[in-house]
Order: C-alpha cells, then structure tokens, then sequence
C-alpha cells in the first residue's frame, strides 16, 4: 500500500459509558477526561489535525451531546459527523463500529476514545492496511497479535493475552483500513450482529479474519512510553505521569506537541 493516497478520514468509537472511570465519567463521556491539563478528545483531535486528517465520523452514546459540544467549539477545519448508538448501555464496540458503516465509503483511520499518544506515532499509520502495536508491559491487558517470522505482518491476533511461539505485542486500538478491507469487515460485522453478537469487542472479528486469511494488517510499532489506554483511575495516574511533561527523544522531534488554535 506505499502508493496509496494518505488516510484522510478517521472514525472515532466514543459511544460508551466508562463505568471504570467513576466518578470522573459521572456526568460526561470518558473522552472528556483531563489528562496532564488537556482533555482525551482534544489531543485526539489535535493529533488527527496534527497529521492531515480532514474528516472525522464519532460514533456517540453516552452524553454525546458533550462531545457535540466540544467539537463545534473546538474541532476547526475538520469536517464531522456523527452517529448514535442507541443501545450504547447495553452493546460493544463491535455494535458502534456496525452502526458506522453507512458513513464510511473511503479508507479510514479506527481510532479507541481512550487513548492518549504522540503526534508523531500516528506518522505510520496513515496508508492502509496497518496496525499499532507495542511492547508488552505489566499494566497492559486486552487484544494481543503475534507478528510473522519477518517481524512485519500479523499472524494470529488474539482478544485477550494468549501465548504464541512468536514475539506477542499488545495492540494500540489503532487500525488504519483501506475501502476493499472495510467491506469485508463489514460484511463479517453483519454477520456478528445478525448472530445477536451486539456484545463483543469488534477484535473479535478482526481475529476470525486473520486466522481465515481474509484479513492482513502490516504492523506499526509504538514505543510503550509514548500511549496509554485510560480504562481506570489508575490508569489516568499513570498517563499524568506519561504526559505532564513535553520530552525529547534522541533523533526525533519534540514529542508533546503544542494544541492547535481551539484545543486548549
């Protein structure tokens, strides 16, 4: 895919209610949460701007009137739109993502409402078919992959850890889709959703297809320093810690970028 056009559209899943979070998420989305000063959702959006993104879709659920009301005041330049999942107390990802489907005809960026990264991570990601991945550490929980004797292509991806004879990474949340992969996920998700399967993770079916052959992913790897996933309270410690402080790394750029004009 190196000679396909830049990713210019990105869906963001923001519909839950992020029970985990309490009481920080008593009256508004998780995405809305401060970390070091700044909310999850304005560095998103400051990081989607950042790397030339010009459409945003956000599945919304749970006060997404909040979330409308950021990104009018806050979102500048980028083009939004937005779907509802009405079901978003009693569903997964897997159901945002289905719900999506209607909004998305280009390749796009997937991106998780909890997540917090460098600018300069999302550099790889922006021609499909890609993968964020990273480096296994203690706090991390969740979808694993195991990559292929070359290091480069996923070869089994796994929802929740599960020992491979590879080298296992966790994945960022982060998937970069190109139009021909969407429509068979799409076509699977349906096939999910038909089966009253509303309430699993959307990875699930991102596994079934890498185990069938019918799905690929090229992986990018993100230094373990440089994300979190913010599901807890003690994961929002941890990411103050992470992000509180603008740092440089040896041959590469400033790392904590300054918001853009509105995101402050």
């Amino acid at each position: 895919m190196t000679g396909s056009r830049p990713i210019a559209t990105a869906l963001l899943l923001a519909a839950g209610t992020g029970t985990r979070l309490l009481p920080m998420t008593a009256d508004a989305p998780k995405c809305l949460t401060e970390v070091a000063g700044r909310s999850i959702l304005a560095r998103i959006v400051d990081n989607l701007r950042a790397l030339g993104i010009k459409r945003l879709v956000v599945v919304i659920g749970y006060r997404g009137d909040r979330i409308r009301d950021f990104l009018h005041k806050n979102a500048g330049t980028l083009h939004i739109d937005y779907v509802y999942n009405p079901d978003y107390r009693t569903t997964n990802n897997i159901y945002s993502l289905w719900l999506a489907r209607q909004q998305i005809r280009e390749s796009f960026l997937l991106v998780e409402s909890d997540l917090v990264f460098d600018t300069s991570l999302l550099a790889g990601m922006l021609h499909p078919d890609k993968i964020a991945i990273s480096n296994i550490l203690p706090w991390m929980s969740g979808t694993t992959v195991c990559l292929d004797v070359a290091g480069k292509r996923v070869a089994a991806l796994h929802v929740g850890h599960r020992t491979c004879d590879a080298l296992q990474y966790k994945t960022v949340n982060l998937y970069s889709l190109s139009l021909k992969t969407w429509s068979s996920i799409e076509k699977r998700l349906s096939r999910y959703i038909s089966d009253g399967r509303l309430n699993e993770y959307y990875e699930a079916v991102f596994a079934d297809m890498v185990a069938d052959g019918s799905l690929t992913f090229d992986a990018v790897r993100f230094d373990s320093d440089r994300w979190y996933e913010i599901d807890t309270l003690v994961d929002l410690k941890e990411a103050e810690k992470l992000f509180s402080v603008p740092r440089h790394v040896p041959g590469r750029s400033l790392v904590a970028v300054e918001p853009l004009p509105g995101l402050a």
